[in-house]
């Protein structure tokens, strides 16, 4: 294909891989369950990954002239060659949607041990960890396996991945019978339809603040007996007007569509209050995406290690998935240990504190990125090549390394933060659709850049004005362009105070509502867990 063309379904086929999780994760938390979940996304995956592995074995299966070394093609492919390629795509975005949908809250659905004050930081281990696993195979892909797809060529480059899921879904079939495996809940989404639809039939019944009389509908077993003051407007779903038409003898709502439960109330508020802090994440994302820029960058300057040895430009986004982990694994070994010793008791930092110290890192580094690109472009206008922008400087890449640092700090801090406080303070009938929260924001934010980027070339250039993101890296101002991102970081930064404030106080324990509650009260509670934060 062109390379329009392959870009186009590489394109589709991201696009569907992230949007399937979510779909995921709704059947999960609602219909099927996780592990079933998972296990269906598994063997789909499989199969995906062993039907594309044909087409390099099968000749009728792609292209004859592609031989099994070349990456060129002289013929088209044939309408059936395309739809296999096609359904194989397919399978792999569907397999992606049935695991990554639900695999962290199914890992941490093994660590629930809610009589235990240390599950709040068995929980961030975990989050961490898992971060730090997925980065590092994404790390060992770009690397390893694209070398043994170059060298060996597509047979064994695309065997090995073949090889490697057969494994993985042996394990975790193996291991079913220690597994936890909650069930399915009822339909949270119906559920939040019920309540607005409820709150809305009852708009003109009047509230008043801890009012003895005023009686509300509650689920069996239920540990709330009043709904939170926070987005009043919503208790109406749970205020029961007339108990003899309200309720049914059972105690349930004779219409769920008038009267809802205190629990189902809570769960929306949770869902509703969580959203702001989510998309300052959204917009701290931007700066991620930022990678064909960079590459673009790094292939100006000079990226030799040794007089043999150059690092490839594409291979300078593994300093940030390295720099992430090794920041994750110092927050967790060596910081966090040394705190509690020091305070001589276990101490963390609260989930508010490390979202906002990542988005606050990750201002500073595109600030740092704004200077580097100053004086690179400095550089190559005072040695003359400002009118090539495939020439080399002599100006090191290697100058590029503190702005991968910050920014990899910022992700080990914001994006674990971000996991970490959407599984804990949703529902738990949400877990798996609050574990893709994080990258429903990475695929806005792709959007958001896209838009940013868009609105500098339409309204920064003109004829005799280069514009800030020009093709000619030399003659273009990406320095104005870095130090615009890093000016609209900081004002996050100002906007996800405001939205932490409003949030109130943290709570510990999954689902926001489920922590302590107060007789007669739902208000937010104090986040320890039995921990100290840092300060």
């Amino acid at each position: 294909m062109d390379a329009a063309s392959g870009a186009q379904i590489l394109f589709l086929y991201s696009a569907a891989g992230n949007f399937m999780p979510i779909i995921g994760a709704f059947l999960a938390d609602t219909y099927v369950g996780r592990y079933p979940m998972i296990g269906f996304g598994c063997i789909t995956s499989l199969l995906g990954m062993v039907l594309l592995w044909l087409t390099t074995i099968i000749p009728e299966a792609r292209v004859p002239s592609c031989a099994q070394f070349s990456s060129k093609c002289n013929n088209e492919a044939t309408t059936p060659q395309l739809l296999f390629l096609y359904f194989c795509l397919g399978l792999m975005s569907i397999g992606a949607g049935g695991i990554r949908s639900c695999s962290l809250a199914f890992g941490a659905d093994q660590l629930r041990k809610r009589d235990s004050l240390k599950y709040a930081g068995i929980l961030e281990s975990f989050f961490s960890w898992y971060y730090v696993i997925s980065s590092a195979s994404v790390f060992i892909s770009m690397t390893c396996l694209v070398y043994i797809q170059d060298a060996l060529g597509w047979k064994v480059g695309f065997g090995v991945p073949v090889v490697l899921m057969i494994l993985s879904t042996l394990s975790f079939f193996l291991a079913s019978p220690i597994y936890v495996k909650p069930k399915a809940k009822a339909n949270w989404l119906v559920g939040f339809a019920r309540v607005l639809v409820a709150s809305f039939r009852k708009r003109r019944i009047e509230l008043c603040s801890h009012n003895p009389d005023e009686l509300y509908h509650h689920g069996k077993g239920s540990a709330l007996v009043v709904p939170s003051e926070r987005i009043r407007f919503l208790n109406r779903a749970c205020v029961i007007t007339n108990p003899e038409e309200d309720l049914m003898p059972d105690g349930r709502a004779s219409d769920p569509w008038c009267l809802c439960t205190v629990d189902q109330v809570e769960e929306l508020k949770a869902l509703i209050k969580v959203i702001p802090i989510w998309s300052t994440g959204m917009l701290v994302s931007v700066n991620v995406c930022q990678n064909s820029f960079l590459l673009l960058l790094a292939s100006t300057m000079n990226r030799h290690i040794t007089s043999k040895f150059e690092i490839p430009a594409g291979s300078f986004y593994a300093f940030l998935l390295l720099s992430s982990t090794l920041w994750i694994a110092l927050y967790d070994r060596v910081i966090i240990p040394l705190a509690s010793k020091i305070r001589g008791k276990p101490t963390r930092l609260g989930l508010k504190q490390k979202i906002g110290l990542g988005i606050l890192v990750s201002a500073a580094s595109m600030a740092v990125l704004a200077i580097i690109e100053r004086v690179r472009r400095e550089t190559a206008i005072r040695e003359g090549i400002s009118d090539n922008p495939d020439a080399a400087m002599h100006m090191s890449a290697m100058w590029l390394l503190p702005f991968y640092f910050l920014l990899g700090f910022s992700e080990a801090m914001n994006g674990v933060g971000q996991n970490e406080f959407f599984y804990t303070k949703l529902p738990k009938s949400m877990s798996s659709v609050a574990s893709n929260l994080f990258s429903i924001g990475l695929s806005a934010a792709s959007l958001v850049a896209s838009f940013i980027v868009s609105v500098v070339r339409g309204f920064i250039s003109g004829e005799n004005q280069e514009s800030w993101v020009s093709s000619n890296i030399n003659k273009g101002h990406y320095d104005y362009y870095y130090w615009l991102l890093a000016t609209l970081d900081f004002a996050t930064f100002i906007y996800y105070l405001a939205c932490s404030k409003a949030y109130g106080p943290c709570r510990g324990g999954q689902g926001g509502i489920a922590g302590v509650v107060r007789e007669g009260s739902a208000d937010d509670d104090d986040d320890d867990d039995g921990y100290s934060t840092l300060s």
